[in-house]
Parts: C-alpha cells; structure tokens; sequence
C-alpha cells in the first residue's frame, strides 16, 4: 500500500481515539505521529504502539494535515485495519481440520489493496488455507481489499508476519515447501507441485526478493506467448495456484 492518504482506509484520528483503539485490541496497520512531540499521551500511544509491533511514522504536521480527514487529529493518526488477522497456526490447524495438505500463499511486496484482494479471492476459490502478508511494504486489510475480495476475506484467513522469510524457514521445519513465480524458473508444468506447500507472489515490478526467493525451494514460470513478459500478481497468483489445484486432483 502507498505511504498516501486512501479514502478506503480506516483512519482513526486524535490522541484518546487511537489510544482507545490500541487497548481495545483493534488490528492497527500504521500509526503516524507528529515528529518531536513528546508529551504523556503520545509517549503512551507509541508505547502501545510498540507492544502491538505497529509501524511507526514519525512525521511533519503537513503531512498529519495531508492524511486527515478531521482536520483534529491532536497530532496522531493510526490507520486501522478493517478485519482482524489471523495467524499462520490457524491456517495449519485449517488444514489438519479438512484433512489436506497445508496449501499457503505468501505475498512479498504486493501494495495494491486491489491485488491483495484479489488474490484472497483466488485463494478462497482454489481451496488456500490462508494467506500471508509480510508487515512492512504491503496492503494491509482496508475495506478495498475486503471488497475486492468479493466476500473471501470472510472465510479466508490473513495473517501478517514481521519477517517472511523466517516464517518460511519456520514452516519448513512443519513440512511445507516453497515455489515462487519467476520469469527465469522451470515451467509449471515440469514442476511437482503436491504435497504441503506456500506459494510465493512478489510484486510485478521487482518480482520476489532475493532474501525471499532464497528461501524458496524451486522456482516456477508461466509460459507465455505475447509480447510482454509478465502479468498481473494477481493473475500469475491465480494462474499457479490452479495449477496446484489440477496436479492435487490429478
């Protein structure tokens, strides 16, 4: 998601407001904090902040003006998601509960809320047990995504992790196993893609980072025909995953 302000997100304004968010337990995204101000109740809102692991944005007063709606924003704003997180334990007790193979996707860099949900879609769709967001540099859970998702977000679970690659060493040591999408990896077809596995999706631009992508246990391309040389995330994200789908009924 952009460092702008998004009309579709859940801004949450003024210092009792986003303290009452924060001890309520409300999943919050972002908190944007006036630079320098150092008084009691924005030092408690930062501390919660911190416990919660939220990203913190210290910046200038014309930004805090730029993202408000209120125009009353007493020097803090946090953005909120729209639906709670999951965790990836939930996604694999999921699993174990339908009786399959651990099916996850995992997204690295993917900022357009419209892909996020998207891609929730097609995981609903293609039987995913969940999907996993890394904190820093993606969409997180706004009312754009949740519409996107026509409905998925309901029923599919999101978790956000700190650090996506630990999680996946963490998964390996459960049993999964990584493919990402790349242009320069074996074509889908020739790949074994059964049995407990994450699916990994970077952006379209930069594709999967390297710290990512080394984590991943084989690398897999979309044949294409065109012109161009590469889709949509969220279609190479639906493309793959029904490729899992067809090599899991074969």
């Amino acid at each position: 998601m952009k460092d702008q302000k998004n009309r579709n997100e859940a801004m949450i304004e003024g210092r009792n407001a986003v303290l009452e968010a924060f001890r309520s337990g409300k999943p919050i995204d972002k908190l944007y904090v006036l630079d320098g101000c150092q008084d009691g109740p924005v030092r408690t809102i930062v501390r919660e902040a911190k416990k919660h692991d939220t990203i913190l944005n210290f910046v200038s007063k014309e930004r805090l003006d730029q993202l408000s709606e209120t125009k009353k924003h007493q020097g803090v704003i946090a953005v909120a998601a729209a639906y709670e997180y999951s965790d990836v334990e939930d996604m694999l007790r999921l699993a174990e509960e339908k009786g399959e193979d651990p099916f996850l996707i995992l997204l690295d860099n993917i900022e357009d809320p419209h892909n996020l949900g998207a891609i929730i879609r097609t995981a609903n769709l293609a039987g995913a047990h969940g999907v996993i967001i890394p904190k820093r540099r993606a969409a997180g859970l706004t009312p754009t995504v949740a519409k996107t998702s026509a409905g998925a977000l309901n029923y599919t679970p999101v978790a956000k992790v700190t650090n996506l690659a630990k999680t996946m060493e963490e998964l390996k040591e459960r049993g999964l196993w990584f493919v990402c999408a790349d242009m320069d990896g074996e074509v889908m077809y020739d790949v074994n893609l059964k049995g407990p596995i994450g699916l990994v999706i970077g952006n379209e631009g930069e594709g999967v980072s390297r710290l990512v992508k080394e984590k991943c246990d084989f690398t897999a391309s979309i044949p294409m025909k065109g012109e161009i040389d590469s889709l949509n995330a969220s279609v190479a994200a639906g493309v793959l995953a029904y490729e899992i789908v067809r090599q899991r009924i074969r």
